[in-house]
């Protein structure tokens, strides 16, 4: 027995030695998906990244609101109709969206959707909508008029025109629930990150913490700041990846839902959080609200790191986050 035990305490340092890092960037959830995970070989390595991508499918095929055969396409279809019964999967996701909203006053909400009609930053705009257009798809939006039904899961939208989308919390949702199942299967670390929206777990091969890289603002093909992985998931928002322009004036994709407008001041917004579920959300909150009154309430929120950058530049930290650097 105890030659056994010997081997198989050699045998062990051995296996974790052979382990590699494997990485495939994927289009998954309308954005550009990293996949990294520790392995053996390629095989295994390939292998664990297509269960992880298929796990982000699974989710996307229950609450995109661009595929028509989704349930939460049913739900915005049937609005001011009649309720949809869903699985208790969405249910939850859809109440713990509505908490947040909640917390930020409405900063957050996952009823914003209805402003795609007018607001469309593929390249299709060709003129601002007008304050009236605007209004109209305004009073669309209001988690308070999502209806719930927990005994019998279904969710109803109280307004013809109302529409649910988690494109400010889906990809964050997704993240966390790839490297739960990697995790669930043995896998000894990875990273799951969704342009941005990142969950992590265990180390690099060679025991050194994952590194996440802020991207800068101001110049989007470059890194301000690398930090490495503590243990919290991370949420990214920034006004520099999808806008359009009018008259010189900068139009953002990040929306306030309480008006239907494009929010200004906010450049980036970087957030570590229990899960990259919550972090991701809180960003877009925190564009809506403002920096100073965004900080103030994440100062509030217990687990929570922020690094916040204003359309001057300006960094601001909380106090666990020490930046060595500046933009330049």
């Amino acid at each position: 027995m105890i030659k056994v035990a010997l081997l198989i305490f050699l045998f062990v340092p051995l296996i974790l030695q052979a382990q590699e890092k494997y990485a495939r960037t994927l289009k998954l959830m309308g954005c550009h998906y990293e996949i990294t995970v520790i392995a053996p070989n390629q095989q295994e390595g390939d292998k664990l990244i297509d269960i992880a991508a298929k796990e982000v499918t699974r989710i996307e095929k229950l609450i995109s609101e661009w595929d028509s055969t989704t349930q939460i396409s049913h739900v915005n279809f049937y609005a001011g109709i009649h309720p949809v019964k869903v699985d208790q999967e969405v249910f939850d996701l859809i109440v713990r969206s509505n908490k947040i909203s909640e917390l930020t006053d409405g900063a957050f909400d996952i009823t914003w959707a209805a402003m795609n009609q007018i607001w469309k930053f593929d390249g299709s705009m060709k003129r601002l909508p007008t304050k009236e257009e605007v209004a109209f798809a305004a009073a669309k939006v209001g988690y308070k008029n999502i209806i719930l039904d927990a005994k019998n899961k279904t969710v109803f939208l109280k307004l013809k025109g109302m529409r649910l989308g988690f494109g400010g919390i889906g990809k964050g949702y997704g993240a966390d629930k790839g490297a739960a199942l990697l995790k669930s299967m043995g896998v000894p670390g990875g990273i799951m990150n969704a342009s941005g929206d990142i969950t992590a777990w265990g180390t690099q091969p060679d025991g050194k913490p994952w590194m996440i890289g802020i991207t800068n603002p101001f110049n989007k093909g470059k890194v301000f700041s690398w930090f490495p992985y503590f243990g919290k998931s991370i949420g990214t928002s920034g006004n520099y990846e999808n806008y359009v322009e009018f008259n010189g004036i900068r139009y953002t994709h990040i929306i306030d839902p309480r008006t239907g407008w494009p929010v200004h001041g906010v450049s980036s917004v970087t957030l570590f959080g229990p899960n990259a579920e919550l972090a991701t959300a809180l960003t877009k909150a925190i564009f809506v609200m403002g920096r100073e009154v965004g900080i103030n309430l994440l100062k509030q929120i217990k687990g929570i790191e922020f690094v916040v950058v204003d359309e001057q530049g300006k960094i601001f930290e909380s106090d666990h986050v020490k930046m060595k650097t500046t933009l330049q």
